[in-house]
């Protein structure tokens, strides 16, 4: 697994030599200075992630990562497990909202299998990168081996390299996998030190009682695992899933490429702290598309001095931020490349 460290060592902060250039660009363009607000905002991230003045659009892709959870027999979710291959099959039928919202934008989807328990046999168009059926309940143990921990990051990995060899310019990240908020919120009160009932939310919307025991369920996870969180990758290892360390993954190797990648909601929001954990710099290419509904998602992005692009009570998942903030990015980008400048125009300034 050494292409991990090679990745790894191939990120790099920022270059903000252009940060002025850029600055003065959007200055010129016809209209009142800061006018356009996040949109001039998120074409500047954009153009510095890509490490140019004159940013091109290629392709828009979203990786959408599914695996099952040991801890869903634990009576976290308001659903079983079987649920999570039925709407992987949904996703690949284009049935499902992310392929609704994918269509609407032009986004091409990609669905990759990296634990569900189930064979998924005959489903077309699935990327098939089973790693195991499912990973075991956080609430006794680890719940992946550090092997495939890495083996999940290093999948992430090299579909960012196909994305950079395809032309995709931008990416986004989406999940299934029922429970997947357990695992998320678990992994967020380690990396955060924070309790869990301040991060944990009703997920499949279960009611209070079953919400004080998914609270439980993490507080006993992260005593089980007190020992194995002495690192990052350790710490995806014993409380994360499959899907989430393959998010991980992707923005990794992502940034590596100058890639910038869209951050989905609540679930690939641990997948992206646990990649900013192994390599700070990633944060600069993230772009956070909304805050998800989920309580722990505020606490969140509000530790990480974050601010996401919408704001529409949404806690889906699949993807499905992503998909609405991809083309709101995209305007950003065509106002900074196409909106004439007041020297072009022959406006006056005063």
């Amino acid at each position: 697994m050494h292409d991990i460290e090679k990745v790894l060592n191939s990120i790099n902060p920022v270059n903000r030599d252009h940060a002025a250039g850029i600055e003065a660009h959007l200055d010129n363009l016809t209209k009142p200075p800061k006018s356009l607000g996040r949109l001039e905002e998120l074409a500047f991230q954009y153009c510095l992630a890509t490490d140019t003045t004159k940013p091109v659009l290629g392709k828009k892709r979203i990786c959408c990562f599914a695996g099952d959870h040991g801890v869903a027999d634990d009576g976290v979710s308001a659903f079983p497990k079987s649920v999570t291959p039925q709407m992987v099959l949904n996703m690949l039928a284009g049935g499902a909202a992310i392929n609704v919202l994918t269509r609407h934008a032009d986004i091409e989807l990609l669905v990759i299998d990296m634990g569900v328990d189930d064979p998924l046999a005959g489903a077309e168009g699935l990327i098939r990168k089973k790693i195991a059926n499912g990973t075991a309940s956080i609430a006794r143990g680890p719940a992946m081996t550090i092997e495939q921990a890495r083996q999940a990051i290093q999948t992430g990995m090299e579909l960012a390299k196909q994305a950079s060899d395809d032309n995709v310019s931008l990416l986004g990240t989406g999940e299934m996998g029922i429970a997947n908020t357990t695992p998320a919120a678990a992994l967020f009160a380690a990396y955060l030190d924070c309790s869990p009932s301040t991060v944990t939310g009703r997920g499949t919307g279960i009611d209070d009682s079953r919400l004080a025991h998914k609270c439980q369920v993490i507080e006993t996870a992260l005593a089980v695992n007190a020992s194995n969180l002495r690192d990052p990758v350790a710490t995806l290892a014993a409380l994360g899933g499959f899907e989430i360390a393959g998010i991980c993954g992707l923005i990794l190797g992502a940034a590596a490429q100058r890639i910038p990648v869209v951050v989905d909601g609540f679930i690939s929001t641990a997948g992206a702290l646990a990649a900013c954990r192994i390599t700070p710099a990633v944060k600069d290419y993230l772009f956070f598309s909304h805050l998800s509904r989920e309580q722990g998602h505020r606490i969140v992005m509000e530790k990480l001095q974050i601010r996401p692009v919408l704001d529409l009570d949404m806690r889906l998942g699949e993807g499905t931020g992503a998909a609405l903030a991809i083309p709101v990015i995209e305007a950003a980008i065509k106002i900074y490349n196409e909106m004439a400048t007041f020297d072009s125009a022959q406006v006056s300034k005063n």
